[in-house]
């Protein structure tokens, strides 16, 4: 081989350095550790897609102003259930933006949340609340107007699996809930009306979204029971000539927490990030957009300016109904549980 006169002339220890310096450059070239921006994955519900798209856009933005990089955000979203099982089984999402505490708790028990998460943020970390409402077919041609319109003969409700879905558990237990503050009330004669309405319930998709596709592309059912922004969503993009929402007297509060993953926000260098991402769900501005996309905000102060948006109904509380959401798991959707014993497809 020729002798490079350039290299001979430089000393024999520099040498070395200069080859290692640019095996060094090469290596991280091609691993692309350094030369490129912070990647942030938040594990969500099925139907906060449209939400979370503008939020991330916004959060790249101020982050970028405030550091210089501007991070990539990517979105998984199914079933908030399944959801949390792919986190456990190794899907290594930075943060989980779930809709019930029980796919963080969890988490939180395998240790991958901190096992205090719920305090780690305001308003027992939920940022934003929602309800379940009906949407049906424009003009209500089978005249639902509440609860107990669910369970008549030949009605077709469409539900996505309590199993699978928190969408459904939510819709589960408000229609428990209904029928339990009736006159004369119980768990047992909670027990019938539910088994009645689900009677009614031709298929279960896995997900809010996926339920929304069977009622509102597919045509399927008389009434979809969803989150409040999924029923608006329907009418914004599907066209409000082709369906109506219907408010309850009652429904339950759903609750959305959020949750730093820390065993991956740690192994990817994000839990600044991670933890600046949730904080920001809290601004005002985020708080707005909250409001724009049909979530109810926690901020007071916004959520007076769009009472006119979210109509004022009785919201019957998990903690209270159902003494939280790992003794409604137990009881209502755990294997052999109430929902076993009352659905058969």
């Amino acid at each position: 081989m020729t002798p490079n006169p350039i290299l001979e002339s430089v000393p024999p220890r520099r040498r070395v350095w200069r080859r290692l310096s640019s095996h060094l450059v090469l290596l991280l070239v091609s691993s692309g550790t350094a030369l490129s921006a912070p990647t942030l994955l938040n594990a969500s519900y099925d139907v906060t897609r449209e939400f979370y798209k503008e939020f991330n856009a916004s959060f790249a933005a101020e982050w970028k102003a405030k550091t210089g990089e501007t991070p990539k955000i990517d979105q998984s979203h199914g079933g908030s259930s399944k959801q949390a099982r792919s986190v456990l089984d190794g899907l290594e999402a930075d943060v989980v933006t779930m809709n019930q505490s029980t796919d963080i708790d969890i988490l939180a028990q395998n240790g991958l949340v901190a096992k205090d998460w719920v305090d780690r943020f305001p308003d027992r970390a939920s940022p934003y609340t929602s309800t379940i409402v009906f949407l049906v077919r424009k003009g209500n041609p089978r005249q639902i107007k509440g609860w107990d319109d669910l369970v008549k003969p030949g009605l077709q409700v469409i539900i996505p699996n309590p199993k699978t879905s928190g969408n459904g558990r939510y819709s589960y237990l408000a229609a428990w809930t209904h029928a339990k503050h009736l006159s004369g009330g119980t768990d047992a004669t909670a027990k019938e009306f539910v088994n009645k309405l689900f009677k009614n319930v031709p298929v279960l998709d896995a997900g809010g979204r996926g339920a929304t596709t069977t009622f509102a592309q597919r045509e399927i059912g008389d009434v979809l029971l969803t989150f409040e922004n999924e029923a608006h969503l329907a009418l914004r993009e599907l066209g409000a000539d082709k369906n109506e929402i219907v408010y309850p007297a009652s429904s339950v509060l759903a609750e959305a927490p959020v949750a730093v993953v820390e065993k991956y926000a740690a192994k990817h260098g994000n839990q600044a990030l991670a933890k600046a991402y949730l904080d920001a769900l809290y601004t005002p501005a985020s708080q707005e957009l909250a409001a724009k996309h049909k979530l109810r905000p926690r901020s007071p102060e916004v959520l007076a300016k769009h009472t006119a948006d979210f109509p004022e109904l009785k919201l019957y509380k998990i903690e209270e109904e159902f003494g939280g959401w790992a003794e409604a798991q137990k009881t209502h959707f755990a294997d052999g549980g109430i929902f076993d014993q009352i659905y058969s497809p």
